[in-house]
C-alpha cells in the first residue's frame, strides 16, 4: 500500500478540496495522511484516515508561512512515505526539499495563481518572495495539477510545464430534505465560501437597502468577516443580511438548495481572482440555484455555455439592486439543472488525480 503525505496550511474543516481528494486516495488504497494548521477555533474531524493540526505560534505573516514549513519540513523528513502531495505554494518548500533529499515522489496541487492573491497587492516585496520561490520549484515540477485551464496555461507558458486541470467540483450529491433556511417566505441570495478581500460582498451588503423581499445570507468566516458585520450594523441591516458563521462541507449541501440565487461576484485584483473558478459554481449547480457571477473567462465558460445564471461586470448599489429585483420578479429555468450537474461532478474530476498519482510511481 502506497502512502501519501497531503499537506495543506488551514485547518482542513471547510477546505473541501483537499478533504475530496484525500477521501480519493484512501478509497482507492492509499494509506492517506493529512498534515494542516491548527487555529483556535479547529474542529475535530470524524476521518477514514490520519490527519494532524500543527500548533503554531504565529498565526499570519512571513513568520506564519517560515514556522509551518520549518515543522513540516521535519515531519516529512522523518515520516514513512512514498508520495508527498503539497497544496498551493505556500507548503511547497517543505515539500520539494524532502522530496530532493529522500528522492520521494512530488505531486503538486495549484489552487490558485499564489504570487497573485489579492492581499498581496499592494505587497510587492512579499509576492516577489512568492515568485521566486515559484521561479525555483515549479520548473522541476513533473507531477502537477490546477484548478482550471487558464491557470494550466499561465504556469505552462510561464514554466514550460503541463499542470493536469482537476475542477474544484462537489461529488454528486442532492440533498431532498426540506430547506433548512427560511425567513418569513422572503427571497434569499446566498454566499457561501471564505470571507476574504474581493468577493464582492459588500457590493451585495450595499444594494440591499434598495432590493425588495429578500435577505442576504453569509456562510463562512475569514479575514474580513468583523468588517462586513460593521458594515451591516452601520447601515442597519441587521434584518436583511446575516452572517451563519462556518459550516463543514459535509453539511454545507443541505442548506444551498434553500437559496433562490447564489452569488459568486469577485473583483479584478489580479490574474488569481480573473482566472478562477469557484466552487460554489457548481454547488449552486448541484443544488439546483442560479447564480449571479462575476463576467470572467472561467465563470463564463460554465454560466454563460450551460445558461446557469446571471453575469455581470458593474456592481453600483442601483444596479445590483435593479438585476435583483429584477431576477426575483422573473421567471429562471432551473429545469436542466440536474442534468448538467452530472457532468459537473467529483465522481469524473478525482480521475485526473488518481491517474498522475500512478503515473508518478512508474
Amino acid at each position: 500500500m502506497k502512502r501519501i503525505i497531503i499537506s495543506i496550511t488551514n485547518d482542513l474543516y471547510s477546505d473541501r478540496r483537499v478533504l475530496k481528494v484525500a477521501h480519493s486516495c484512501f478509497s482507492n488504497g492509499y494509506e492517506v495522511r493529512v498534515i494542516g494548521r491548527k487555529n483556535r477555533s479547529s474542529k475535530t474531524l470524524n476521518l477514514p484516515f490520519q490527519y494532524r493540526l500543527l500548533p503554531l505560534c504565529f498565526q499570519r505573516s512571513a513568520l506564519f508561512f517560515a514556522e509551518f514549513n520549518i515543522k513540516l519540513f521535519f515531519i516529512l523528513l522523518f515520516s514513512k512515505v512514498d508520495i508527498l502531495l503539497a497544496n498551493d505554494t505556500d507548503t511547497l518548500v517543505a515539500n520539494y526539499l524532502v522530496s530532493k533529499l529522500r528522492r520521494k515522489k512530488l505531486v503538486f496541487d495549484a489552487h490558485e495563481i499564489y504570487p497573485e492573491l489579492p492581499e498581496l497587492s499592494h505587497r510587492p516585496k512579499i509576492k516577489r518572495i512568492w515568485e521566486i520561490i515559484e521561479d525555483w520549484i515549479f520548473p522541476n515540477l513533473k507531477f502537477c495539477y490546477t484548478v482550471c485551464q487558464s491557470i494550466s496555461d499561465y504556469y505552462s507558458k510561464k514554466y514550460d510545464i503541463t499542470m493536469k486541470v482537476v475542477r474544484n467540483i462537489p461529488q454528486r450529491l442532492t440533498y431532498k430534505g426540506e430547506k433548512l433556511l427560511d425567513y418569513s417566505g422572503k427571497k434569499i441570495i446566498l454566499y457561501q465560501g471564505a470571507i476574504n478581500i474581493g468577493r464582492g460582498l459588500e457590493w451585495i451588503i450595499d444594494a440591499m437597502p434598495l432590493v425588495n423581499n429578500a435577505v442576504f445570507v453569509i456562510i463562512g468566516d475569514g479575514l474580513i468577516i468583523n468588517e462586513l458585520i460593521e458594515r451591516v450594523k452601520q447601515q442597519q441591516l441587521q434584518e436583511k443580511v446575516f452572517f451563519l458563521g462556518r459550516i463543514s462541507g459535509s453539511e454545507l449541501y443541505k442548506y444551498t438548495p434553500s437559496a433562490d440565487l447564489g452569488v459568486c461576484l469577485l473583483k479584478n485584483r489580479g490574474l488569481n481572482y480573473y482566472y478562477s473558478l469557484p466552487n460554489r459554481i457548481f454547488d449552486y449547480l448541484n443544488a439546483g440555484v442560479p447564480v449571479l457571477a462575476t463576467d470572467f473567462p472561467e465563470i463564463s465558460n460554465i454560466v454563460n455555455k450551460h445558461k446557469t445564471g446571471i453575469l455581470i461586470n458593474r456592481y453600483e448599489p442601483e444596479y445590483l439592486a435593479k438585476v435583483l429585483n429584477g431576477f426575483f420578479t422573473s421567471e429562471f429555468d432551473t429545469s436542466r439543472f440536474a442534468e448538467i450537474s452530472q457532468m459537473f461532478c467529483w465522481e469524473n474530476e478525482e480521475k485526473g488525480v488518481l491517474e498522475l498519482l500512478a503515473r508518478s510511481q512508474n
